[in-house]
């Protein structure tokens, strides 16, 4: 049994070929987050994937915010699956149950921690050592505390909260539970690439969370007997393991996350928030392997992948929530959308249509008449009444360009008195050649003869002129400021505005163009920074 989870920052990540995106994972369930796609937005080829069965999860409040989805391969169907963690979005059977204890939450409060989908939960059988089990997988996509809002600070450890309720009340209901998505905080110092950074570290409300949440201790014989007859609380924490940590607790810059903003994958500069977390006897019996996959892009995440020693049993029917069976994919409904979706069709333009259908457009009552006479089709007829028609002037003149109505305009010289003589004479020849055919071709052409010529400006004049307008745009027209040189590598620097709300919002500085990194790294950027002045 293959699992895999990837935040993949939008459904679009997987782009035209989503079927060779799973199949290159190869993995039995894989569990997404972020898709950023409403129920509306969601279209067949993303929805129906052949090989797998799918279940999503989405936000109700917001177009295009978070997201969840699992994708199980057709001998990986679930017997049971179910969107949220409350139970408030459930309403068919086949759902997963056991809700655990939720008496610290008001009904508003779980419909809110439900209502941006950010869970999904799907329930398999297994065969581990000749016996059938029973697994249940947990895809989250937990909330961002973001620093501007502290009400959402309080809305994720709410989260946390539910997520720990309701994984262990479905653990002592006897079933295996694998959790696995997009956490949002980095455990210890050894998951983020400069800690050093908080000097509160190991006080962050969700550090402390996953301190409760996950089990810490020695693997003692002792300590795993306890685990086994889930006894209260240990003093080494919870029910659950980090895999990754469980197969590999002292490897380091092992990160699932980077900026995209400053480059900071190129420098692997970045956190591991991304996790798969097993139950520890799941954990200690079943799991054979846990890793990052940083090779894999697209995202600014990186998948996570797990492998246990469990073979899958198919369920002969997949759950009601399966996206196979909503009314648009299965042929009940059709979306508004196809009705409105443009259709590619020959363009008809007026006056155009066939024979007998222009006859009865102009003459419904007497189309059966074919004795009739057939009115012509005008132009002024085909425009609708009261709708004025743009009309093109034939007869365009230069207009000049725009550098004219900033520079003062330039007398020209007096012409010679034999151009001036001659230019009458060349309109009358051509003027007499286009109205009299009669004439000799000869008299014509020794008349067209004398039609002056248009002076050709000389290459170094255009040139000149050319020179004087780029001088006039420059000066009229200020480009970004040439960037400075930074100070350890001199390169040249790279522009940024100040997007965050305060006193500094909207305001440009340069930093060094290379991507961020830990100090001690030469090729990471240094500590350049520069505002841009003000022109005077």
């Amino acid at each position: 049994m293959k699992i895999v989870t990837w935040n993949i920052n939008g459904i679009r990540t997987f782009g035209a070929g989503i079927k060779k995106t799973l199949d290159s994972l190869d993995a039995d369930i894989i569990c997404v987050q972020e898709t950023k796609v409403t129920r509306d937005l969601l279209d067949e080829r993303t929805a129906i994937v052949d090989g797998y069965n799918s279940y999503f999860s989405y936000s109700r409040g917001r177009s295009g915010y978070s997201g969840v989805a699992t994708y199980c391969k057709d001998r990986a169907t679930p017997f049971a699956a179910e969107e949220g963690l409350t139970g408030l979005l459930t309403n068919h059977e086949g759902a997963v149950r056991c809700y655990g204890d939720s008496a610290d939450f008001s009904n508003e409060e779980l419909q809110l921690l439900d209502n941006e989908g950010r869970a999904l939960i799907t329930q398999h059988k297994v065969t581990c050592q000749g016996g059938e089990q029973t697994v249940t997988v947990i895809n989250v996509y937990c909330p961002r505390a973001d620093p501007e809002k502290p009400e959402r600070k309080q809305f994720k450890l709410r989260f946390y909260k539910l997520l720990q309720s309701r994984a262990e009340a479905i653990l002592k209901d006897g079933s295996h539970v694998i959790i696995l998505g997009d956490v949002n905080t980095s455990h210890r110092p050894i998951d983020h690439c400069d800690p050093s950074d908080d000097e509160d570290f190991g006080e962050h409300p969700g550090r402390k969370w996953l301190d409760e949440f996950l089990h810490n201790g020695p693997d003692s014989e002792e300590q795993q007997e306890e685990e086994a007859d889930e006894k209260s609380d240990s003093l080494h924490g919870g029910k659950f393991v980090d895999t990754f940590r469980y197969f590999h607790p002292t490897r380091t810059n092992a990160f699932t996350c980077w900026s995209t903003l400053t480059g900071a994958r190129q420098t692997n500069y970045g956190t591991r928030i991304d996790y798969i977390f097993a139950d520890c006897r799941l954990a200690r019996e079943h799991f054979v392997a846990a890793d990052i996959m940083p090779e894999v892009e697209g995202s600014d995440h990186c998948p996570v992948r797990g492998q246990l020693s469990c073979s899958l049993l198919p369920s002969s029917r997949p759950p009601p929530i399966c996206t196979r069976y909503l009314p648009e994919f299965a042929g009940k409904q059709q979306k508004l959308s196809r009705f409105l979706v443009k259709v590619d069709q020959k363009p008809v333009l007026p006056g155009s249509q066939e024979h007998e259908e222009r006859r009865e457009n102009l003459n419904p009552l007497g189309a059966g008449n074919s004795s009739g006479k057939k009115r012509v089709l005008t132009s002024e007829s085909s425009v609708p009444k009261g709708k004025k028609t743009k009309t093109v002037n034939s007869s365009s003149k230069p207009k000049g360009n725009l550098l004219s109505f900033f520079k003062p305009k330039v007398t020209n010289t007096e012409p010679s008195p034999s151009s001036l003589r001659a230019s009458p004479a060349g309109e009358e020849s051509s003027e007499d050649a286009e109205l009299s055919s009669s004439q000799d071709s000869e008299e014509a052409e020794g008349q067209l003869k004398t039609k002056p010529l248009v002076s050709q400006p000389t290459v170094g004049h255009s040139n000149a002129e050319k020179g004087a307008s780029s001088v006039f745009w420059k000066s009229l027209l200020r480009g970004p400021p040439p960037p400075p040189s930074c100070k350890v590598h001199g390169e040249p620097c790279v522009l940024r505005t100040v997007k965050k709300e305060g006193p500094n919002m909207g305001k440009q500085f340069f930093v060094c163009a290379r991507p961020q990194g830990h100090a001690s790294n030469p090729e990471a950027r240094c500590n350049f920074f520069s505002w841009v002045e003000k022109s005077k």
